[in-house]
């Protein structure tokens, strides 16, 4: 980003009296945008970051003493809820988020679930010791997750918060997460799009075997969503804040386009969900990332089983994915 867009981008942040709080992650995508705003009586924090060293640090001298009377989660996963128990717990506020990710946040590394995935992985064709690499890399985010926080209050749709002094309303739009929300400032015409709507990156799209069994048509759909409203600014939680959210919508649609037909024409051949996975992400991959590709491979297999452009199988105890 060159200096004029770097400008351009604090100033919408400026005048949405935003503070971002970025928060450094030990994974590839390296950050996650935490935003403050101060209201009339009390600060209102968006965002958590991971329960760790860092994000206690970082809002430690972020919040000094301040008084926080709230905090919104905009969905259930580790880098966005992570230290929201703990953060509450520093400063007593109100915590709000969707009751669909509120339940996920409770459920996706408790025990029964853990104690599910590898027969999950097991029928996705993954490699046992593959599988127990990525089964111990999920339960390794326990304590980075741990205090939950108590909800005060789940969102609904179109319902007006305050961020700041600010008004907002609350959209859902799943995909990325189930129960994944936005914050739009109507006036401004801008879009804290989590990550929904990200500049560089595609969100990640996956079925996490729980849930929605189409999320990929679910963010399709909560993106043509977005569309309607023809955002000029989008702030999101990964990278920084830009302009044209029509755009931005058009190439994540067309990306999804393409994956999905490259992984029809895969399917000329009967293949598990791994070896689907294996196709399309042809780069070594850590076992973090490692989850997330399979993740979204079967988000994508389910899609076009879904619409009627493959079948699945099960064979060996494996699930096994062929064009109709």
């Amino acid at each position: 980003m060159n200096e004029l867009e770097q400008a351009a981008s604090q100033s919408v942040l400026d005048r949405l009296g935003l503070i971002l709080v970025r928060h450094s992650l030990p994974f590839r995508l390296n950050h996650v945008n935490c935003f403050m705003a101060e209201g009339e009586n009390t600060w209102t924090i968006v965002d958590a970051g991971l329960n760790n060293d860092v994000s206690r640090e970082l809002w430690e001298k972020a919040i000094g003493g301040k008084q926080v009377g709230q905090i919104f989660l905009t969905h259930y996963h580790p880098d966005h809820f992570g230290y929201a128990g703990g953060l509450q717990q520093k400063t007593g506020a109100r915590l709000s988020m969707s009751k669909i990710d509120a339940d996920a946040g409770m459920k996706s590394w408790n025990e029964e679930f853990l104690g599910a995935l590898p027969g999950y992985y097991k029928a996705a064709g993954i490699p046992q010791e593959a599988a127990q690499e990525m089964v111990d890399n999920t339960r390794a985010f326990q304590p980075l997750i741990k205090p939950f926080p108590k909800v005060g209050h789940y969102f609904e749709e179109g319902e007006i918060i305050r961020i700041g002094r600010l008004e907002y309303e609350v959209l859902f739009v799943p995909g990325h997460s189930d129960g994944m929300v936005c914050f739009y400032q109507r006036e401004h015409n801008v879009l804290l799009s989590a990550d929904h709507i990200l500049p560089r990156i595609t969100p990640n799209i996956s079925y996490w075997f729980h849930g929605d069994p189409n999320p990929l048509e679910t963010y399709m759909n909560s993106l043509e969503k977005i569309r309607k409203l023809d955002v000029d600014w989008v702030i999101p939680s990964h990278g920084e804040p830009f302009q044209g959210a029509n755009k931005r919508i058009d190439e994540l649609l067309a990306h999804h386009e393409e994956r999905l037909d490259a992984t029809w024409r895969m399917l000329e051949q009967p293949l598990t969900i791994f070896e689907v996975r294996e196709r399309l992400f042809d780069r070594p991959l850590t076992v973090h990332e490692m989850r997330f590709a399979v993740g979204e491979t079967l988000a994508h297999l389910e899609y076009l089983r879904a619409v009627g452009r493959c079948e699945r199988t099960m064979q060996a105890e494996r699930w096994v994915y062929k064009q109709t």
